[in-house]
């Protein structure tokens, strides 16, 4: 009889609730590299990642890093609409926030750094190597 007393109290107080608590938005992990969101929609993606020079593209028919057909870890959404909330989350990963020369985002098409499957896409110095290295300025 005790127990079932209990067990009546603590629904009782169970089932009144408890208010809904806003959490906020859902923090970063630690030390994650999350450079400008904008940045990477914006400028990264179409002329960095998806550029119109096929040579250049990470996601154009040779589909290296498509993830419907892609061969790597770093696989972009490319259906349209394009889910840019994905691709950004997951580039994060090869990202390097306190040596961004050192990003495997950038040392593996980058000529001379890193084996890269696709090949060299672009030297020192470049164009691209710019636009990259500027990702990370704006912090």
């Amino acid at each position: 009889m005790k127990g079932t007393l209990l067990a009546a109290a603590l629904c009782a107080v169970l089932g009144t609730g408890c208010p809904t608590v806003d959490l906020g938005e859902t923090p970063t992990e630690p030390g994650a590299c999350r450079p400008d969101r904008a940045y990477f929609e914006d400028v990264m993606w179409p002329d960095f990642f998806a550029p119109d020079d096929e040579a250049r593209s990470c996601v154009d028919e040779a589909a290296c890093h498509r993830i419907e057909d892609g061969r790597s870890a770093l696989r972009f959404e490319t259906a349209e609409p394009i889910d840019q909330n994905h691709n950004y989350d997951v580039i994060t990963r090869f990202l390097n926030c306190g040596a961004p020369e050192a990003s495997s985002a950038l040392t593996k098409p980058l000529d001379g750094i890193d084996e890269h499957g696709g090949g060299e896409l672009f030297g020192a110095g470049s164009a691209p190597e710019e636009t990259f290295l500027g990702w990370f300025a704006l912090e």
